[in-house]
């Protein structure tokens, strides 16, 4: 390692800033700057992180939209799951680049500096963030659910595709609702967890990892909801199937997968590193 440093400090300036510019971040770095945006959230005022899931919850919405479009479009075609998907990322490109509070990418990003210094008072105050985002995302899926369902929004033939596409939702059960969930959280936590190493090029990023939640058909509990809500106001589901069968097993899927596995795994990845003050 010594000699490592040794032969960075004897390049020129030059290059040894093209080369500092070019090496990857390490976890432990990565560790620490989602750390600090976790203590700048668990900081913010109610209004800000209500009005932040609330426009969150509604843009998300974008993703049932377009996916129902290119569903219209592709009808049977073998190619349909395809080129739907492409649909899917809409909404969280939307959310995910334009900095809202969306309830999955919460769990990563708030959850590191509870970990790294425990108190109760940062737990309330996760505990708080947490309720408050997911709440407000889901009213904004509900408002977004509303406005597509009234019959001057929408045609006809994509409100037929916007029912096919939420009918994906409502065939699974409790149990295959949290598997299927666990995947997505999976997923949306590793986008939180690459972002720092990747500022230029996010979009392709997010876009790639959505596209795969869509295409394996995982469940995503803001997404979701929106679908279900909009079935339980064109009359296809109740308030009981929105809530026990989709609501809280796909949100238990998400913070299993988001939290449980990938960001207990990635603390005990850097645990040792962080205690000890190796770089």
């Amino acid at each position: 390692m010594q000699q490592d440093s040794d032969f960075v400090y004897e390049l020129p300036e030059v290059e040894r800033h093209v080369l500092e510019e070019h090496a990857p971040l390490s976890p432990q770095l990565i560790f620490k700057i989602i750390r600090k945006e976790g203590e700048v959230e668990l900081e913010r005022p109610f209004n800000a992180l209500a009005f932040s899931a609330l426009a969150a919850g509604i843009f998300v919405s974008f993703s049932f939209l377009f996916r129902s479009v290119f569903h219209m479009y592709m009808g049977n075609s073998p190619m349909e799951p395809l080129v739907s998907s492409v649909g899917y990322t809409v909404g969280f490109l939307i959310v995910i680049l334009g900095r809202m509070q969306l309830f999955t990418e919460n769990p990563i990003t708030t959850i590191i500096p509870l970990l790294s210094e425990w108190s109760w008072k940062r737990l309330l105050k996760m505990i708080r963030l947490w309720s408050t985002v997911f709440l407000f995302n889901i009213i904004g899926t509900a408002i977004a659910a509303v406005f597509f369902s009234s019959e001057y929004t929408l045609s006809a033939p994509v409100e037929n595709a916007m029912s096919e596409v939420a009918s994906n939702v409502m065939h699974l059960n409790f149990i295959e609702n949290i598997l299927r969930g666990i995947p997505a959280g999976i997923l949306i936590a590793a986008i939180v967890w690459i972002s720092p190493q990747t500022k230029y090029f996010r979009f392709v990023m997010i876009f790639f990892f959505v596209y795969f939640i869509a295409l394996g058909d995982f469940t995503h509990v803001v997404v979701g909801s929106c679908e279900m809500a909009y079935e339980v106001i064109e009359g296809n589901a109740d308030f009981f199937t929105y809530f026990f069968k989709f609501l809280i097993p796909v949100g238990i899927g998400n913070i299993i997968g988001g939290t449980f596995i990938f960001t207990l795994l990635i603390y005990y990845q850097v645990k040792k590193e962080l205690l000890t003050g190796k770089k």
